[in-house]
């Protein structure tokens, strides 16, 4: 993967698109090797494309490829853009409260190849998930936040998050983050909650949804905007329960679901198939 490049395209749908890009890479010596797009409207909607392909020594002939490419292609259609090396592994930090399911999804896929990226660090609220940290290795910083003085905490974080740190994952983070922090990480901080909201908001939501006889457990991964959970979706997924599941066997439920949908959110977005078109995203296979 040192060679392989991807383009990610946002512009306004028009003809020939496909037609000045390939030409490009042609031009340059790549050769594609995998390609999708979609369109919301072909005339006048939404042109939405990833690339990947294959160009040698790309790493050294990176600098030209992004100016020729903005020259020649970019600029022309007015596009929104950038370039991603496949072969760099980008490098997360897990945000956490006490719940631990959701990390240790993350971490294992890490160690058993399926999450192409890196847990470089830990961070929590409590000091509950710490031994989990230690036995994986991986830096674990306790930022107690005060609903007082939010503001300190949130600096010590940024202080963490600026040794090269590609994402946030809110895995079970049981806080609000501010408005300056999502505007700073912008479709780059991924969460993870119950899709009982807002039917089941507060305490025990899964006893609430006991107690209304559910019948679907779900989970909802999505980027964080201003607006509490309600970023563009990235995946979900349902389980299905009936009238002999207890309140315990929804939690339990819950949280597998849980990890499985956050754990497919953060692989996609490591991947660079996720393209955020206003409060939805395209999702490439």
């Amino acid at each position: 993967m040192h060679n392989r490049g991807r383009l990610l395209i946002a512009c306004s749908d028009r003809p020939g698109i496909v037609a000045a890009i390939a030409r490009f890479l042609f031009e340059c010596g790549a050769n594609i090797v995998h390609s999708d797009q979609h369109s919301t409207d072909p005339w006048g909607g939404q042109f939405l494309m990833r690339v990947d392909f294959e160009l040698p020594d790309l790493v050294r002939r990176t600098p030209e490829l992004v100016r020729d490419f903005d020259r020649k292609v970019a600029t022309p259609f007015a596009m929104s853009w950038r370039l991603a090396h496949a072969g760099r592994r980008k490098r997360l930090a897990v945000f956490v409260s006490r719940e631990e399911h959701c990390l240790l999804e993350l971490l294992w896929q890490q160690r058993s190849g399926d999450l192409q990226a890196d847990v470089v660090a830990v961070i929590s609220n409590h000091p509950d998930l710490e031994p989990v940290a230690a036995q994986w290795n991986v830096p674990f910083h306790h930022v107690p936040v005060q609903a007082s003085d939010r503001g300190a905490a949130e600096a010590q974080h940024n202080e963490i998050l600026s040794d090269g740190i590609d994402a946030v994952i809110l895995a079970r983070y049981m806080q609000i983050v501010s408005a300056a922090f999502v505007e700073r990480w912008r479709n780059r901080i991924i969460n993870i909650h119950h899709s009982f909201l807002p039917a089941f908001v507060g305490a025990k939501p899964y006893t609430q949804a006991y107690e209304r006889g559910v019948k679907l457990i779900g989970a909802t991964a999505h980027y964080v905007t201003e607006e509490l959970d309600a970023g563009p979706i990235i995946e979900q997924d349902v389980q299905r329960v009936d009238h002999r599941h207890r309140a315990a066997d929804l939690r339990r439920i819950g949280r597998q679901v849980e990890r499985m949908v956050l754990a497919r959110a953060v692989r996609w977005h490591v991947e660079d198939r996720v393209l955020v078109h206003g409060n939805k995203t395209v999702v490439f296979d």
